[in-house]
C-alpha cells in the first residue's frame, strides 16, 4: 500500500469517526470499512498505528471498538501522517550511483535539497488542515444539496 492511500484511508476513518463520535456504540473496525470500502484488517493495522501516537483509542472485550483520542479539531492531517507513514515522502537510490560519473557523484545532494523543501511544504500544509476541517468539506455538497431541495422542492432530486 502507498503512503498516500494509508494517509487517505486513515483520514477517511477518523473522519467517519468524528461524524459518529456521539453514536452510543463504539466505531468498529467493521462499520468503518464499510464507508471506506476496504478490508477491515487493512483499517485495524491503521488504527493501530494512529492509537500508538493517541490519535485514537479502542477498547476491548464485549463493546470493543474504537473512539477519537481528541476532538477532531486538535487532529491536523500531519498528526495522522506521521503516525501512517513516519518516514520521509521520496527517498534516494537504495544503492549508491556511481561515484566516478559526472551525474552520479552529487545527484543525491540535488535531490536531498529538493526533497526536503517538497516534504517541509506537504508539511505544513498537512498541519494547518484538521479533520474537523475535512469533515466540514465532506458535508459541504450535501449541506449545499439540502438548501437547493428546500429552495426549489420542486426540483429536488430523490436521496438514494
Amino acid at each position: 500500500m502507498s503512503a498516500n492511500s494509508r494517509l487517505t484511508l486513515a483520514t477517511h476513518a477518523l473522519v467517519w469517526m468524528a461524524y459518529y463520535k456521539d453514536a452510543p456504540e463504539m466505531a468498529t473496525s467493521e462499520r468503518i470499512a464499510r464507508s471506506v470500502n476496504a478490508n477491515p484488517v487493512v483499517l485495524r493495522g491503521l488504527l493501530g498505528m494512529m492509537e500508538k501516537q493517541h490519535l485514537v483509542s479502542v477498547q476491548r472485550g464485549g463493546n470493543a471498538g474504537w473512539k477519537l483520542a481528541r476532538r477532531p479539531e486538535e487532529i491536523a492531517l500531519l498528526d495522522i501522517y506521521r503516525a501512517v507513514k513516519p518516514h520521509s515522502l521520496f527517498s534516494l537510490h537504495h544503492t549508491p550511483p556511481n561515484p566516478h560519473c559526472v551525474i552520479g557523484c552529487n545527484i543525491g545532494s540535488a535531490l536531498q535539497d529538493v526533497y526536503g523543501n517538497v516534504q517541509n511544504t506537504l508539511e505544513q500544509e498537512l498541519a494547518r488542515t484538521t479533520i474537523a476541517d475535512v469533515l466540514q468539506a465532506t458535508l459541504a455538497p450535501k449541506a449545499e444539496t439540502q438548501q437547493a431541495d428546500v429552495a426549489h422542492p420542486a426540483q429536488a432530486s430523490p436521496q438514494a
